[in-house]
């Protein structure tokens, strides 16, 4: 925990020198830089080795470097070091970015939801989210309810199940079938970027692509209606987590030739 404190510290520390030094005047600049570099030169010609060099120091050189041309004035690392701590830095970037979902709703909520479930046998995951929402004022996704719900008892054994399989509908209906989602990339400079992509099943051919650094409800239909050709056969969409879409209404309606299967 000092360590880290201790990190945050230095890296605050930096970023205000350089705001400092950027009030300066260039000619004042390049004379300091001339300055430092011929005392370093000494340095190196008595090969004097320097300190390792601490995390926040690699996060405040990897920052700066970005700057302007790093391999002219590389001195204390060699290149393939200091490419890695590049890619340490890119690393550590997703391991922030791609926490693991979202967090567990409360323990209250989570029972609440069963008995409202088990009170309520016709109620789906929409109708309680809905009830939630109305009557207590609690915001829940009906995919986070469905969570929570109770398991339905198993069919009976030795006998047949009266439903028919997921993996059986999409043999039955593959050729009627098209997938949407979204995936996320990150460009070289850090920037998000959600990439749209609608497939069809049955051949496994990506139909449309399209990307947005900031997807919407309106753009997430545009795509849609892009991707999809008027004349098409498809009947089911497959989505999971469309943004911008909170509930299946905000698809192509069913008279369009489209059917919403979540």
């Amino acid at each position: 925990m000092m360590n880290s404190c201790a990190c945050w510290l230095n890296l605050l520390a930096d970023l205000f020198r350089f705001l400092v030094l950027s009030l300066r005047s260039k000619t004042s600049l390049a004379a300091e830089n001339l300055f430092l570099r011929k005392q370093l030169g000494f340095y190196q010609e008595r090969k004097i080795r320097p300190r390792r060099i601490d995390r926040s120091t690699r996060l405040t050189l990897v920052w700066l470097s970005h700057w302007f041309e790093w391999q002219n004035a590389l001195a204390i690392v060699r290149p393939q070091t200091f490419i890695g701590w590049h890619r340490k830095g890119f690393q550590l970037f997703w391991r922030w970015k791609c926490r693991s979902g979202r967090p567990r709703i409360p323990l209250d909520l989570q029972h609440l939801i069963r008995q409202m479930a088990c009170n309520n046998p016709s109620w789906g995951e929409e109708r309680i989210a809905h009830e939630l929402l109305l009557k207590l004022g609690l915001r829940a996704s009906p995919r986070t309810i469905r969570k929570y719900l109770p398991k339905l008892p198993g069919a009976p054994s030795g006998k047949p199940r009266g439903d028919q399989r997921w993996s059986t509908f999409l043999k039955n209906h593959a050729d009627a079938i098209v997938a949407c989602d979204f995936c996320v990339v990150a460009t070289a400079t850090f920037r998000m970027l959600y990439v749209f992509v609608v497939m069809e099943h049955a051949s496994r051919r990506m139909i449309h692509v399209n990307a947005t650094a900031h997807p919407s409800a309106a753009w997430t239909l545009q795509q849609l209606r892009e991707a999809i050709a008027s004349d098409h056969t498809y009947r089911f969409i497959i989505y999971r987590a469309l943004a911008g879409l909170r509930s299946s209404t905000d698809l192509p309606s069913p008279t369009a030739g489209h059917r919403r299967s979540d």
